[in-house]
């Protein structure tokens, strides 16, 4: 797999994708967009992906869309929008539907897109020089990578508004307080202790999670009634997993109980 925005590597079943053009800001573009939607394919298929840790190279965690690559045409600039969102969308939809939780490391700036990649995360950790910026509403623009979605479950629908249309930069302590993160790590443990928080879920019950995350994803829009019968589906589906059976049998003999992710 070639990569021209990322670096990626599997270590202790964590899939660890680098955000990697630190020269530039980790910018939103088109080599960007096709590599994530590629990882998000390669994480969807592998095995051996129990957890994913997201982080980034550099001064800022990511700057956002590329307004050299938006302003290249003014006649081209919706075919190349449509363009690029179809690759960076598939991928955002692939990485919430994933069984394995994603872990986000931020670090320095995030910026319109990245901003909804954090949101998007099951998990989030800042150090405390993090700046999350709304950015869309500063060029005249909506967002996109799903924010309009990820926001207002975070941090509820009137702050989400609030965070975009007034283009708000909020700092680590006042995201993790919204609850776009959900906490603020020193910047000389931010590495360590991401590594931890994914290496442990890498060790859980991956079938188990990913059923969660789909339930977490689908309760704001059912009714009562369709999520209890979500929840019981879900619990009729992992119910079936060597994981599950195994543990139960675990816990009665009062041993701890050892996750495969089957």
């Amino acid at each position: 797999m070639e990569l021209t925005a990322f670096s990626f590597e599997v270590v202790d079943g964590v899939a660890h994708i680098t955000m990697n053009q630190p020269d530039r800001g980790n910018p939103f573009d088109e080599a960007f967009a096709a590599d994530f939607d590629c990882l998000a394919t390669e994480c969807s298929v592998r095995d051996d992906v129990r957890a994913v840790l997201l982080d980034a190279k550099g001064r800022f965690f990511s700057v956002g869309g590329d307004l050299n690559a938006l302003t290249r045409s003014r006649e081209d600039l919706a075919r190349f929008v449509s363009g690029a969102t179809s690759n960076l969308h598939m991928g955002i939809a692939r990485f919430a539907r994933l069984d394995a939780p994603v872990v986000a490391a931020v670090h320095g700036l995030a910026a319109g897109g990245a901003v909804a990649l954090v949101a998007g995360a099951d998990f989030v950790l800042a150090s405390p020089s993090a700046k999350f910026y709304a950015a869309f509403a500063g060029i005249g623009i909506v967002s996109d990578s799903g924010g309009s979605y990820f926001l207002p479950r975070r941090m509820g629908s009137r702050r989400a508004a609030q965070f975009y249309m007034l283009n708000e930069t909020l700092t680590a302590e006042e995201a993790a307080v919204t609850g776009l993160i959900n906490r603020v790590v020193e910047a000389e443990a931010l590495h360590a202790e991401a590594w931890t928080l994914a290496r442990r879920l890498a060790q859980g019950p991956t079938r188990a999670f990913g059923e969660a995350k789909n339930l977490l994803l689908s309760s704001p829009t059912e009714s009562l009634e369709g999520q209890l019968e979500n929840e019981a589906r879900a619990m009729a589906r992992v119910t079936r997993s060597e994981d599950a059976w195994n543990a139960m049998r675990a816990v009665l003999a009062k041993q701890k109980p050892t996750f495969a992710g089957r």
